[in-house]
C-alpha cells in the first residue's frame, strides 16, 4: 500500500525541519510548483532542490512547528509557526531570530509533493534581511 498523502507531507515536513535539501528533493515531483508568501513561485525539482539550499544557509535553523494537519483527498494544510534566524555570515544572533504564525499547503500526486505553498506574514523576515544586508 503507498504512503498516505498525510504521510508523505509529514516526511516533508520532517526534511525541512532537519534542513535536509537532498531529502526535499528526493519527494518532490520532477514538475514541482513551489509558491511563497508573496505568490513568487520556483517550478521544478531541481531549481527548488538549488532554493532549499540557499534557504538553508540563510536561515540555518528554519524550521517548520505544526499544530494541525488536514487533509481532504491529495491535498494537505498544516496550520502552525514557521521560525528560523537569518544568518548573515553564517553567524546565529537572537536578533535576526523570528517566528510567525503561518500556514501550508501540500498536493500530493503519484507519491511526490506536487505543489508546496506558504502562507505566512513574512514582513519580519524582510525587515531581519534588508538590516543584515543579505
Amino acid at each position: 500500500m503507498p504512503p498516505s498523502p498525510l504521510t508523505i507531507t509529514r516526511s516533508f515536513v520532517a526534511m525541512i525541519n532537519a534542513r535536509n535539501a537532498e531529502g526535499l528533493r528526493d519527494l518532490m515531483a520532477e514538475n514541482h510548483l513551489f509558491t511563497d508568501s508573496l505568490g513568487q513561485t520556483v517550478e521544478g525539482q531541481e531549481a527548488m532542490y538549488a532554493a532549499w539550499k540557499a534557504y538553508f544557509r540563510m536561515a540555518p535553523d528554519y524550521e517548520i512547528v505544526c499544530e494541525k494537519m488536514l487533509c481532504a483527498g491529495n491535498t494537505v494544510v498544516i496550520l502552525g509557526r514557521a521560525r528560523g534566524t537569518c544568518a548573515p555570515g553564517g553567524s546565529l544572533s537572537p536578533a535576526n531570530h523570528w517566528d510567525v504564525p503561518a500556514a501550508w499547503k501540500a498536493v500530493i500526486r503519484k507519491n511526490r509533493v506536487a505543489q508546496w505553498q506558504v502562507y505566512a506574514d513574512n514582513e519580519p523576515v524582510r525587515r531581519i534581511l534588508a538590516a543584515a544586508k543579505f
